[in-house]
């Protein structure tokens, strides 16, 4: 993977795939078995070779903010200074502080702030010494749904606007999406797929990226001529460059957004079960052959469980992958 200065990378999967530690490793808290890391065409770390972390010049934001609580938020941010009076810190430390949307609580302490306002004292404090990588480490878990969105796009602004290059480890796809330029899925300690989160959305490597990205199931189909997919809800047009040969047999993966209610479909299916999401439903519903779906529904459509509704297929973008050979006993 690379990252383009001024660009927001992130890493994103579940817990135990690696990411953080492959932060550690940027920052030079890991060594590396094999391969390298390299920072402005240096190379920072090789499996005979580390920079110390302290002259990598990166920042790092940690998952639990790490703010000193018998400093005031203003002498927080000043820590990393070096090379420059007391005086002359703390002034650059408010300037951060407003640059963060933090004004007039240099003076106060961490303790006085909200989870949010810490998470920026602490962004404050790792941008300060203007470094040229700035590392966050799942930095808003600890914070409530609706604070966490907000803040993500917040945050986006602050590195854009200060020009920061950053890279941000989460598990959550939304977070994700909501700050990222790039965003790289991973898996077992692989880097399965860097991309935008458009191509991670319609264009998934694999099936664990599918999986994964967004919410959506595998419905077999068979190859037809054209090239197109023959499904049970219909037919689909399939990329020039996949599955050419007619006949075969793939799995298509039908997102949330793909199956759209309409009342007057002769297609009808079973409402399993549904999510309350605001301004839509998410519906789980069966068709008759058994197979299951999934389906956003603005949730003026509020059906009950059990009750029979008129679905139809709306794909503009078809995933389809090989149907995986079974694993010999």
């Amino acid at each position: 993977m690379s990252l383009r200065h001024g660009k927001i990378g992130c890493l994103l999967g579940p817990s135990g795939c690696g990411k953080s530690t492959i932060l550690r490793a940027i920052c030079g808290f890991e060594p590396i078995g094999a391969g390298s890391i390299t920072l402005d065409d240096q190379q920072v770390s090789t499996p005979s070779y580390m920079l110390p972390p302290e002259k990598r010049r990166i920042g790092v934001v940690f998952q639990d903010y790490a703010l000193f609580p018998h400093l005031t938020n203003a002498e927080n941010v000043a820590f990393g200074l070096r090379g420059i009076s007391k005086k002359v810190a703390l002034e650059q430390a408010k300037e951060w502080l407003g640059r963060v949307g933090l004004h007039d609580v240099d003076h106060r302490y961490p303790h006085e702030l909200s989870g949010g306002q810490q998470q920026r004292v602490a962004l404050a404090r790792a941008m300060a010494p203007e470094p040229e990588l700035l590392l966050l480490d799942e930095p808003f878990s600890n914070l409530d749904v609706d604070l966490r969105e907000r803040l993500a796009t917040e945050v986006r602004d602050i590195l854009k606007t200060n020009g920061t290059t950053a890279l941000l480890v989460t598990h959550d796809q939304f977070e994700a999406f909501a700050i990222a330029d790039d965003v790289g899925v991973m898996a077992e300690g692989r880097l399965v797929q860097w991309d935008s989160a458009y191509n991670l959305y319609h264009r998934p490597a694999n099936r664990f990226v599918a999986s994964f990205i967004g919410h959506g199931v595998f419905v077999p189909g068979k190859t037809q001529a054209g090239p197109s997919v023959e499904i049970e809800l219909g037919r689909l047009p399939l990329p020039q460059s996949s599955y050419g040969l007619p006949g075969e047999e793939v799995d298509v993966l039908l997102r949330a957004d793909d199956i759209a209610h309409d009342d007057d479909s002769p297609l009808l299916a079973t409402v399993i079960s549904k999510a309350f999401r605001g301004g839509d439903f998410l519906y789980t519903v069966e068709l008759d052959s058994g197979q299951r779906l999934m389906a956003m529904v603005p949730s003026h459509h509020n059906h009950d469980i059990g009750e029979k509704i008129g679905i139809k297929l709306v794909a503009d973008h078809v995933v389809a992958f090989a149907k995986p050979i079974p694993e010999l006993s």
